[in-house]
């Protein structure tokens, strides 16, 4: 108990921070990241190495520029 009282008051300020922003905030931003990021790697699944995976996450979530595609389907 003693370790937790001393923590609380160690970041007493941060924690009372949060009662006094008067507008609430909302996670909803990152939720939304993580949901794109999710689907990505399951789209990537058969991708060999990580670094394939981080740049389409790159690609996805900073919306770069794609290559112009060298195939049309039709």
């Amino acid at each position: 108990m003693k370790k937790v009282a001393k923590r609380l008051r160690k970041h007493q300020e941060l924690l009372l921070n949060y009662f006094s922003v008067k507008e609430r905030l909302s996670n909803g931003i990152v939720e939304g990241f993580n949901l794109k990021a999710k689907l990505t790697m399951r789209k990537s699944f058969g991708f060999r190495t990580f670094k394939s995976i981080e740049v389409a996450l790159y690609h996805t979530l900073g919306k770069l520029p794609e290559p112009p595609i060298t195939h049309r389907f039709y």
